[in-house]
């Protein structure tokens, strides 16, 4: 391939009520305001060194704008786009100045029909990892992956696995081996970007990186104090797929964010993926607890880049199917 991919890299987020958003993701959640204006917030973790991680945009409706890469550099930029119009895909660029902090940048729908952005250039900002007098509610780390339902999750993985070079960590499938779910990465953890089998394209969920399962714990405390105790859908708990502990957040919107930390290296050219049957109540949750019905049917709807307006939801290719628990 004749292009890099680094990393997931930051979200745009529509929002109603930016004060509201400010309350439950500064002042509960303990992310970094790095700037403001009438429209936006622009939000980051204490370890992350560029301006930001998560924009909060003012709107009438909850959309989900765009999921952004972040690549090496502007020739990555060119090779993504010529590798998305050779396939037949329509890009769209935005100079350097058109959106605030951040330098040029691509947009495409990708194959289920999910906005990506790819940038090379976001403006610095001071990192605060260890500015322990900062640290408050869940001790914002960084972003770490997106999660998203797409009817079709095999021709998904295999989109990004051979255009655009993630490779798999762990997935899900049925006794009949049709692929119901599937976790790819760039960077060397479990991974960036994960698909599953639903109604789509729509985020399911944002990761956060936090510093220690002890984050997720405080951070339940701390929303049940400020009286976002609803607000907690799942968790916390540990997963069986990433072994990571997590916790399951809902925003003033309905946005899912989830809370993360604890999974593992797969730097190794000659890892294999894990596979998880889904009848395994141990993929979900370790401890074996099923998740909550909104869980799987609700998600965040997604903008078409060219027009702006929500992308047409399709039905699933498999049917929707949650662990058959057997005590």
């Amino acid at each position: 391939m004749d292009f890099s991919i680094i990393r997931c890299a930051r979200s745009i987020l529509h929002v109603t009520d930016l004060e509201a958003s400010r309350k439950f993701y500064v002042d509960a959640l303990g992310f970094v305001e790095t700037e403001s204006d009438k429209k936006h917030i622009y939000l980051r973790g204490l370890e992350e060194h560029t301006h930001h991680s998560l924009v909060l945009k003012k709107s009438t409706k909850p959309n989900v704008e765009v999921l952004g890469y972040k690549v090496s550099s502007d020739n990555d930029l060119k090779a993504l786009s010529e590798m998305f119009e050779m396939k037949g895909y329509q890009t769209k660029w935005l100079d350097k100045g058109e959106q605030h902090a951040i330098g040029r940048t691509l947009r495409v729908q990708d194959c289920s029909g999910l906005p990506l952005e790819f940038f090379a250039e976001m403006d610095p900002a001071e990192r605060l990892l260890q500015r322990y007098d900062l640290y408050k509610g869940s001790r914002m780390q960084r972003i770490d992956h997106f999660n998203c339902n797409v009817p079709d999750v095999e021709k998904a993985e295999n989109f990004y696995r051979d255009e655009l070079g993630f490779a798999c960590s762990e997935y899900t499938d049925t006794k009949d081996g049709d692929v119901w779910a599937t976790w790819l990465h760039r960077k060397h953890t479990v991974h960036d970007q994960a698909f599953m089998n639903g109604v789509g394209p729509r985020l399911h969920h944002i990761g956060f990186w936090l510093p220690d399962p002890l984050a997720v714990i405080n951070t339940c405390d701390v929303l049940a104090s400020m009286g976002y105790g609803e607000n907690i859908e799942r968790g916390p708990g540990r997963h069986g797929l990433s072994n990571a502990f997590f916790l399951y957040l809902r925003d003033p919107d309905g946005h899912r964010i989830e809370l993360y930390n604890g999974d593992y290296l797969t730097s190794d050219p000659d890892f294999k993926p894990i596979r998880w049957d889904i009848n395994d109540p141990m993929r979900q949750t370790f401890w074996g607890h099923a998740a909550p019905d909104c869980w799987f049917n609700e998600a965040s709807s997604v903008l078409d880049v060219i027009t702006g307006e929500r992308v047409e939801q399709k039905q699933a290719k498999l049917k929707q199917h949650k662990p058959t628990f057997v005590i």
